[in-house]
C-alpha cells in the first residue's frame, strides 16, 4: 500500500525522524489557514506547495512550488488543486490532484552549507536482509545517479536477525562525508528511520532528500513510503490511510470482490489460482506471442460467482483479445470449476466477444474437459501447457 508524502512524514515523525513540518489542505482557503498555523508554529514565511498523489517526479510536472507570501499559498494552491498532475511516473493522462502539503521552508541561510542526501531502505530479496542504500546525491533522480555515476550511490546490508547497529549508523554517516554536529544528526535519523521500516512492516522507505540544514539539523524533506500488504492486519490505523483515488479502479474492484489482480500492459486476460501458477501462465503467454493483461488469482474457490466477478473484471480491459483460463484443481475438483465456468459464461455470453482457452488440470481434469468441449459455448480447452500456448497463439491471429 502506497502512501501521500504527509501520512509517510506522519509514520516518520511517530518514530522519531526528524520531517519538513506541513499540513494537508484539499483547498487554496485551507491552505491558507494551515500557512497561517505553520508560521504560529515554526516562524517561516515561506511555504512549499506540494501537490500529494502516488508518483514521483511532482515537481517537474508543476506540483511543486515555493509561495513567498499567503496571497502566493492562495494563488498556487488554486492551481494545483483539481489539475491533473502529468510526471514521468503516472501515465499521459496524468492524476488529478485533490489535495496539497502545505510545507515549511527549511533551506534557511546559516552557518554552513546546506547538503541533500538520498537515504532509503527496503528489502534485499537477493539475500533476504534489509539494505540501506544511500548517496550524496539527494535532491535528483536517483534513477539518474545510478545509470550515470553508480558509484556515487552505496548500500549496506542489515540482518533482520542482528538488526541495525551503532556502528552501521555511524558508517553511513561517515560515509556521506559528515562531522561533529551534522555526523550525529545522521546518525540518529538513520537509526530512527530504520526502526521506522522495521516496526512499520515497510517493504520501502525512501527519503529524497535527506536535507542537512544551514544549522546542522537533519530532517526529511520528501517520503516515498510503502506498506507491505500483507501487514495491514496488524497496523488498522495505517489501513485508514489508504486513498482508492489513487489506486487502480479495477484493482480496487477486484480486492473487494476478493480477487487477487494485477493490472497489465498486455492483450490476454489471465485467470488462474496461485501465484506460481499465474507466473507460469504470464510465461505460457509470451511463449505464444501475446502480451498478459493481467494477475488474477481466484484462489482457492472457483465457483460460478467467482468466476462471474473475474471474467468481468478482465473485459473491463478493452485490450484484451482472448482470456486464458489455468486452473490446477486439487481441492477444488476441476469438474466443478468447469460448471462454474459454463455457468458463468452462460450469464454472460452477450457480453463476450472475444475468445476463452480453458486448461483445466488435476482432479476430475478428464470429466472437466468433456464439460467444457459439450458446452457448446466459444471455448478453446486444452490439458497440456503446449496446447494451451497454441491455442492463445490461434486465438490472437484471429483477432
Amino acid at each position: 500500500m502506497n502512501l501521500h508524502e504527509y501520512q509517510a512524514k506522519e509514520i516518520l515523525n511517530s518514530f522519531g525522524v526528524r520531517i519538513q513540518r506541513g499540513y494537508v489542505a484539499t483547498s487554496a482557503e485551507e491552505a491558507v489557514n494551515k500557512a497561517n498555523q505553520l508560521h504560529e508554529e515554526t516562524g517561516t514565511d515561506f511555504y512549499v506547495i506540494k501537490a500529494q498523489v502516488h508518483a514521483g517526479g511532482r515537481g517537474k510536472g508543476g506540483g511543486v512550488k515555493l509561495a513567498k507570501s499567503k496571497d502566493e499559498v492562495l494563488s498556487i494552491s488554486n492551481q494545483i488543486i483539481g489539475m491533473n498532475l502529468i510526471t514521468p511516473q503516472t501515465s499521459k493522462e496524468g492524476k488529478k490532484v485533490h489535495q496539497v502539503l502545505v510545507a515549511e521552508d527549511v533551506y534557511y541561510p546559516g552557518p554552513s552549507e546546506i547538503e541533500e542526501f538520498y537515504v532509503s531502505v527496503l528489502l534485499n530479496r537477493a539475500n533476504a536482509k534489509n539494505m540501506i542504500m544511500y548517496s550524496t546525491e539527494g535532491g535528483v533522480d536517483i534513477e539518474t545517479v545510478a545509470e550515470e555515476t553508480p558509484h556515487l550511490i552505496h548500500s549496506l546490508d542489515i540482518d533482520p536477525k542482528i538488526g541495525l547497529t551503532d556502528k552501521n549508523a555511524t558508517e553511513v554517516a561517515s560515509s556521506l562525508n559528515l562531522s561533529g554536529e551534522a555526523h550525529a544528526e545522521m546518525t540518529s535519523f538513520i537509526k530512527a528511520l530504520y526502526k521506522a521500516y522495521t516496526e512499520s512492516d515497510a517493504s520501502l522507505f525512501e527519503i529524497n532528500p535527506v536535507l542537512k540544514t544551514s544549522d546542522n539539523k537533519v530532517l526529511a524533506v520528501d517520503a516515498k513510503v510503502t506498506i507491505d500488504d500483507n501487514a495491514l492486519f496488524r497496523h488498522k490505523d495505517y489501513l485508514e490511510m489508504r486513498d482508492l483515488r489513487e489506486e487502480n479502479p479495477i484493482e480496487v474492484e477486484a480486492r473487494e470482490a476478493g480477487l487477487n489482480y494485477v493490472d497489465l500492459d498486455g492483450n490476454v486476460g489471465c485467470m488462474v489460482n496461485g501465484a506460481g501458477l499465474a507466473m507460469a501462465t504470464m510465461d505460457l503467454i509470451k511463449q505464444a506471442g501475446g502480451e498478459p493483461a493481467n494477475f488474477l488469482d481466484v484462489g482457492g474457490t472457483a465457483d460460478s460467482e467467482r468466476v462471474e466477478k473475474a471474467f468481468r473484471i478482465i473485459l473491463r480491459d478493452s485490450k484484451v483479445k482472448a482470456i486464458l483460463v489455468n486452473i490446477f484443481g486439487g481441492i477444488v475438483r476441476c469438474d466443478r470449476v468447469a460448471n462454474g465456468v459454463v455457468d458463468a459464461y452462460t450469464k454472460m455470453k452477450d457480453e463476450i466477444s472475444i475468445p476463452i482457452i480453458v486448461r483445466l488440470e488435476g482432479t476430475n481434469s478428464d470429466l472437466a474437459k468433456e464439460i467444457i468441449d459439450s458446452s457448446g459455448l466459444n471455448f478453446y480447452s486444452a490439458i497440456e501447457f503446449k496446447e494451451a500456448a497454441d491455442k492463445v497463439q490461434k486465438a490472437l491471429r484471429s483477432s
